[in-house]
């Protein structure tokens, strides 16, 4: 039996401690924790919320109206209501710049995921390709998460970049939109993959389609973005809820990890802790310690522990991300149509664009809009408001979003460090990123084959609208402490334990030595999963 410490409470770090609870071992959790706002109105839709609550304004647009994103204003086409915000939420002794990169971290409980989209779509044995560990490793890991979890989809066309596990439950009931894409694929199959080299299908989602363990099925409320209300989609905190049930388990909340002492056998010996609540830093004598708080905070503590401990400042190089393209369409065929809101809110279809090399296969996701706040979309409109409006009622149903995600691999232009400024405390988190040199190029292919796509489903990309997000925004942070088979400074074998101090164990992104294009929380997860099989 070990006593382990576990840093984070997001998907990396739930599962992890899932597994080792299971086999016996005692678990510590330490974590900042931000907790989420209770569900509101559980029994409403979106558009029932609008009449149905008191002050729906403060509930749909924030006490200080902060959801509202204004005329004239550049970027992102949504962004996260109130009910949200706690997830982004930092403590005051977080500092973070960064060049190239727009970085998001998380203190709350349950990490980034608490405000995921759902895609749950497993690295293939092309992607794993880079990691010291095979696809064999992964696949019952992949099904174990499943049967934790509950994820809908089906076998399809995507099953052959994306594998298939056990435990997949049936799909959830599509909308019009996302009906209408897939029949129009299935009447010109051939063409789509022989001329197009393009597939398309079901998006699996972490969302059940039917009762699961003690959760209740989706009932379509169209909800999902301000967190569902009777948690049918799945966020890690559902897990740790399920890690309380231990007695062998000790969630400890209000407390940010600065770094751990290296002793002089260069094991972390004690793990300093900034309680929240008071102004004293505590040292909590560790066992084993294991790093689960995301790819930034994890670098941050290793990198302080190193400061702290004999002065050393050094770069993590590395750093990946997914970038991500928006291309918003219009259906043709669905002109005019009236929309359901009680619907399932997020991405029903994906497709993939498939390339010589399959590392470079291109990730997409189709949301078709339903319920949303919409002032963003109708502010982007090339009118005046009045017709803007107008425009906007009679495209409603047609309207949809793809977003791309292209792959990522390790160089030494990237990198995370730390930047002593004499400020009292820990020093402060710098990043720096830097595209490949063919970057453009790259975005510009993937974009000319999506839109060709979308043509042949009968839809066109407004001029103007493609969004190009910033580095940073897709928060698929990962590289900068590598699994290797090789003992090499900063990085960790494939068990996830580290080549610079051995009681310690990576469990999150850092860890990945490369990033396929595909959504990182179903294989964060499962990689969470097979550390704990086979190192403890």
């Amino acid at each position: 039996m070990t006593h382990i410490t576990v840093v984070g409470s997001g998907p990396s770090a739930v599962h992890f401690s899932l597994s080792v609870l299971k086999k016996g071992h005692h678990v510590v959790m330490v974590d900042v924790g931000e907790s989420k706002p209770g569900p509101v109105g559980p029994e409403q839709s979106f558009n029932q919320l609008k009449t149905g609550l008191q002050d729906p304004v403060e509930y749909l647009l924030g006490r200080s109206y902060e959801a509202v994103i204004y005329p004239g204003t550049a970027g992102e086409y949504y962004g996260f209501p109130p009910s949200k915000r706690y997830v982004f939420s930092s403590p005051s002794v977080y500092r973070v710049e960064s060049t190239g990169f727009s970085s998001l971290a998380s203190f709350a409980r349950g990490g980034l995921a608490e405000a995921w989209t759902g895609g749950v779509y497993p690295f293939n044995e092309y992607e794993l390709r880079d990691f010291p560990i095979a696809y064999s490793h992964m696949r019952s890991c992949y099904s174990e998460i499943a049967r934790r979890i509950g994820i809908s989809g089906l076998r399809d066309d995507l099953a052959e970049f994306m594998p298939l596990h056990d435990h997949l439950l049936g799909p959830l009931d599509l909308d019009e939109h996302s009906e209408d894409l897939l029949r129009k694929y299935e009447r010109k199959k051939n063409l789509f993959r022989r001329r197009l080299n393009c597939v398309i299908g079901r998006a699996r989602l972490a969302t059940i389609s039917q009762d699961w363990a003690d959760r209740k099925a989706c009932t379509y409320r169209g909800r999902c973005l301000w967190g569902c209300p009777q948690d049918s989609f799945y966020t890690p905190s559902l897990t740790l809820e399920e890690c309380e049930r231990y007695e062998s388990f000790r969630y400890v909340p209000g407390c940010y990890v600065s770094h751990f002492r290296i002793g002089k056998d260069g094991r972390a010996s004690h793990l300093m802790i900034d309680r929240l609540d008071a102004k004293e830093r505590e040292a909590w004598e560790i066992d084993t310690l294991v790093l689960g708080a995301g790819t930034l905070s994890t670098s941050r503590i290793v990198l302080e522990s190193m400061r702290q401990h004999d002065g050393t400042v050094v770069k993590l190089t590395g750093l990946m991300d997914n970038q991500q393209i928006l291309v918003p369409f219009v259906n043709l065929d669905l002109v005019g149509h009236a929309y359901d809101d009680e619907r399932y809110q997020y991405h029903q279809v994906a497709f993939g664009l498939i390339a010589d090399d399959p590392f470079d296969y291109v990730h997409c996701l189709i949301t078709t809009l339903k319920s949303a706040l919409v002032h963003p979309l109708i502010h982007r409109t090339p009118s005046d408001m009045r017709f803007a409006i107008f425009l906007f009622k009679h495209l409603h149903a047609a309207l949809g979003l793809v977003n791309m995600n292209l792959s990522d691999d390790r160089r030494g232009t990237n990198y995370v460090t730390l930047r002593e400024d004499g400020a009292k405390g820990d020093a402060t988190l710098a990043l720096h990123y830097e595209p490949r040199a063919n970057h453009a190029t790259r975005i510009q292919h993937a974009l000319r084959r999506v839109k060709r796509v979308l043509r042949h489903l009968k839809c066109v990309v407004p001029p103007g609208q493609v969004h190009v997000r910033p580095m940073g925004a897709s928060i698929h942070y990962a590289g900068t402490l590598p699994m290797s088979r090789e003992r090499r400074p900063l990085t960790v074998s494939p068990n996830g334990q580290s080549h610079d101090f051995e009681n310690v164990y990576i469990v999150d992104g850092a860890s990945f030595p490369a990033l396929p294009a595909k959504n990182i929380t179903f294989t964060l997860m499962a990689n969470a999963v097979r550390i704990a099989e086979s190192g403890f």
